[in-house]
């Protein structure tokens, strides 16, 4: 790995503080005056009129800016849903800790709550992997490779099993073969994380209406109509993305290709495994081989199903289908023979099709040259995808919980409130889907 084991960590540092600042609150003064409350948590001297200086006030907060905190109720509540059973249940209420430093570095930079969710999606999925690596046993092994040899099977069945050839053809041509391995493990994450700075900025930052922005004034929105529910549904999908692919490779590990040529494994299995002689050409002396898959920690029997075409799945059917701003989805006219005319989609919708169709087929390439994942391994990471796409709100059942949390460290999360022009129509159909009409965002 060598220097790769700096500068990988030191790339995801970069962009997660660089999309914290690109999506700061240019407006909010973090280190200006604070509100002071009669009883409030942090102070008992009276409220004054200048007390009320904690950022540059704008139309949508002017009713917060002059809340007292003993005003709010310590109380919420939450509605938790499970198989169309609905229950209201109380949480704490943190608005009253949101003069409290921590809670006015959140409100100055939104993003590192997204950093943090980042954070403690993929270490916990990390972890959960590393506890099947360090506690394995060479019973397990032996099965992962069985299941890889089904897999196998199954594809010759289906007259799907390409690997090989396709492996073969780049192993051809060693200057793609050397660039492939270099996407494979060094694209998957930092991908990842730019995709979601991009979509935070395009449905949220550029939607805020008390944030004059490059080519945005003040109290205008031009990011995407679908606004910050599209952000938080895409960002619980990659979560459950995560639950599911570990209880399928907990309960059924699968070997990766790359591994079935082990010249030391005896018997009949060893034997048909090294005979379709596929190569490892990330983790070999002339690959390259990523810090975040080499190491003692990382599970190489979690194959099934392939995170890296269900993630970039999911970015795909994300740039493909988001919802543009007004002024760039206006399609044009073409004119063809015989007085028919057709229909183009706008340049910026076009770069969505693009960019959507390519990334996840340029992946699906990628872990299949590299004999890191069989075909199945994809298809299964596409239907962990759609299962997390359409149940990611049974996520939402755990605000109760971060409630709670939080309140603990005496935190207030910042809440994205969506503003409306007369006449839009926003609201949920009887299976939980939104329709967007939103002009903007103001945050609380």
């Amino acid at each position: 790995m060598g220097a790769g084991a700096f500068i990988e960590p030191l790339v995801v540092i970069t962009l997660l503080f660089g999309g914290t600042y690109v999506n700061r609150n240019s407006e909010y003064r973090l280190l200006g005056r604070r509100r002071i409350y009669q009883n409030s948590p942090r102070s008992s001297s009276p409220a004054s009129s200048s007390s009320f200086d904690s950022g540059r006030s704008s139309p949508s907060s002017s009713a917060s800016l002059l809340a007292n905190v003993d005003d709010e109720p310590k109380w919420r509540k939450r509605e938790i849903k499970i198989l169309g059973l609905r229950k209201e249940v109380i949480s704490p209420n943190t608005r009253r800790f949101q003069d409290y430093f921590l809670s006015r570095l959140l409100k100055k930079f939104p993003f590192l709550v997204e950093a943090w969710y980042w954070a403690l999606i993929y270490w916990v999925y990390q972890l959960g992997r590393a506890f099947s690596a360090v506690t394995m046993v060479e019973g397990t092994v032996n099965v992962a490779r069985r299941h890889a040899l089904q897999v196998i099977h199954l594809e010759q069945h289906l007259h799907i099993f390409y690997e090989l050839s396709v492996q073969n053809w780049f192993l051809q041509h060693p200057f793609l073969m050397h660039w492939t391995n270099r996407i494979y493990s060094f694209i998957h994450i930092p991908g990842t994380i730019l995709f979601l700075v991009w979509l935070f900025y395009y449905t949220t930052t550029r939607n805020r209406l008390d944030l004059p922005l490059h080519n945005k004034p003040l109290g205008e929105a031009d990011g995407s109509p679908a606004g910050p529910k599209l952000y938080a549904a895409r960002r619980r999908t990659m979560a459950v993305c995560n639950l599911i692919a570990f209880i399928v490779f907990t309960l059924w590990p699968c070997m990766p290709p790359r591994l079935l040529s082990d010249a030391n494994v005896p018997g009949a299995v060893g034997k048909e495994a090294r005979s379709y002689g596929f190569v490892d050409t990330v983790h070999g002396a002339e690959g390259e081989s990523s810090v975040w898959t080499q190491n003692k920690f990382c599970n190489q029997y979690a194959a099934m199903p392939s995170l890296h075409f269900g993630y970039s799945l999911l970015i795909g059917l994300t740039v493909m289908s988001i919802p543009l701003a007004p002024q760039h989805r206006r399609s044009r006219s073409v004119p063809l023979t015989m007085g028919l005319r057709m229909r183009v989609p706008s340049a910026r919708r076009l770069l969505c099709i693009t960019l959507g169709v390519a990334y996840p087929a340029v992946i699906l390439v990628a872990i299949v040259a590299t004999a890191n994942h069989f075909i199945l391994d994809a298809v299964a990471g596409a239907m962990v995808c759609g299962l997390a796409w359409t149940g990611n709100r049974v996520l939402l059942n755990l605000l109760p919980l971060e409630d709670y949390f939080l309140w603990c460290v005496r935190i207030h999360k910042p809440e994205r409130r969506v503003a409306f022009a007369e006449g839009d129509d926003w609201a949920e159909d009887r299976y939980g889907r939104e329709r967007y009409g939103a002009k903007g965002v103001v945050v609380d």
